[in-house]
């Protein structure tokens, strides 16, 4: 076999040759929750006060006449009651907007099963976007879309005041990252698939190619559709043992889909156009 061939052959396998960067993330997110776990009641309280993001609480800080009519219709409204309960609960009123809690929510976790899994996602989709993009970009794309997915949470449900936590929103971006270059001729996914595929010059699709591919427009709609029921039905089904914030995913998973070209440190597009 030649030098390329081996070469192509090494980089078909991601999972099992992960970057440094993709598995120092995954360990720092097992350990972060190694430790919570560990931590005292009191101790955990305040790390998701200070740290989960929390819709309502954005909401709050920029209308404030929001938590105002809930105080009023408290005591005759029981959904208003319980609202107000978890604003105090939570400090929401003295608090402020806590803006850094649209980034380190992603650094928490609920259960093992949580974290474990987010983790495993991120292996199998990391390597070959922190490949392509290098590990200052690939951490600032977690970061990017991470911020997009609470915020499409918060677009969805303005004064939800049940705690975000969970890296899912990120993985989701990775997931729209990849389908941006892993359906092209050649790659794992699309046609006249090859062993001598290399992730790290393999062209971009447009973002006009990505939404009128017929093989990706399939993976889309299966993601999507997965995520929904999991969202839907995770708990009851036993998948889960928290409400899923599947709009956080789907917010995740377009921000990763149309901001990917500008974290794409090989820069080029399978054809000149609309490269977004």
């Amino acid at each position: 076999m030649s030098t390329n061939g081996r070469r192509g052959a090494m980089r078909h396998e991601p999972m099992f040759n992960a970057p440094g960067v993709v598995i120092g993330l995954a360990v720092l997110l097992i350990a972060i929750y190694a430790l919570f776990q560990r931590a005292n009641p009191l101790l955990q309280d305040l790390v998701i006060r200070d740290f989960a993001f929390v819709p309502g609480r954005l909401t709050v800080s920029i209308w404030p006449a929001r938590a105002i009519d809930i105080l009023v219709r408290a005591h005759r409204d029981g959904e208003a009651l319980a609202q107000a309960r978890a604003m105090r609960d939570l400090h929401v009123l003295g608090g402020g907007s806590k803006l850094w809690t649209l980034l380190t929510y992603g650094l928490l976790h609920g259960s093992w099963m949580h974290v474990l899994l987010n983790s495993v996602w991120l292996v199998a989709f990391g390597p070959p976007v922190a490949r392509r993009s290098g590990a200052a970009n690939f951490l600032t794309f977690m970061a990017v879309t991470a911020v997009a997915a609470a915020l499409a949470q918060w677009a969805a449900s303005p004064m939800e005041f049940a705690p975000l936590i969970g890296a899912s929103g990120a993985v989701s971006g990775l997931m729209g990252a990849v389908t941006r270059f892993m359906f092209q001729p050649g790659a794992p996914l699309g046609p006249r698939s090859t062993h001598r595929f290399d992730v790290e010059t393999a062209p971009r699709a447009t973002l006009a190619e990505t939404l009128t591919d017929g093989r990706t427009l399939v993976f889309i709609g299966i993601w999507m559709a997965t995520n929904f029921v999991f969202g839907a039905f995770g708990q009851v089904l036993g998948l889960s043992d928290m409400p899923v914030a599947w709009v956080a995913h789907v917010g995740g998973f377009f921000a990763g889909l149309a901001l990917f070209p500008l974290f794409d440190r090989s820069g080029r597009a399978a054809m000149q156009g609309f490269a977004g």
